[in-house]
């Protein structure tokens, strides 16, 4: 069976978190690769308040054996109280990229 591939995302206050959050995952290889998106705006509610952030977006290419290490990074790094940590599967893309995800992420 082949292996799973997912893009996982998270958010970050600022710049400097997000930068050292996605070389975290990197250099620990939970991902193979990571956009950092900025100009994000955040609308949630917490604390029963509607809060309102600006924020920066982590875009990371990982495998679904990888995606606890991925998390569990992001929570350790993460200023937020709760930060958020989703992921989506790949349904597809071109084998050779996922291969190199698949290689990239080899604990």
């Amino acid at each position: 069976m082949p292996e799973a591939h997912l893009v996982a995302l998270a958010t970050c206050p600022d710049r400097e978190t997000a930068e050292r959050i996605a070389e975290t995952l990197v250099a620990g290889r939970h991902a193979a690769c990571i956009n950092i998106i900025p100009g994000l705006t955040s609308v949630y509610r917490w604390a029963g308040e509607v809060q309102r952030d600006d924020e920066l977006l982590l875009v990371a290419k990982t495998t679904e054996a990888a995606f606890p290490r991925l998390r569990g990074a992001v929570v350790e790094a993460h200023p937020d109280e709760l930060p958020e940590v989703i992921a989506v599967p790949i349904a597809a893309g071109l084998e050779g990229y996922l291969r190199w995800v698949s290689e990239e992420t080899r604990s």
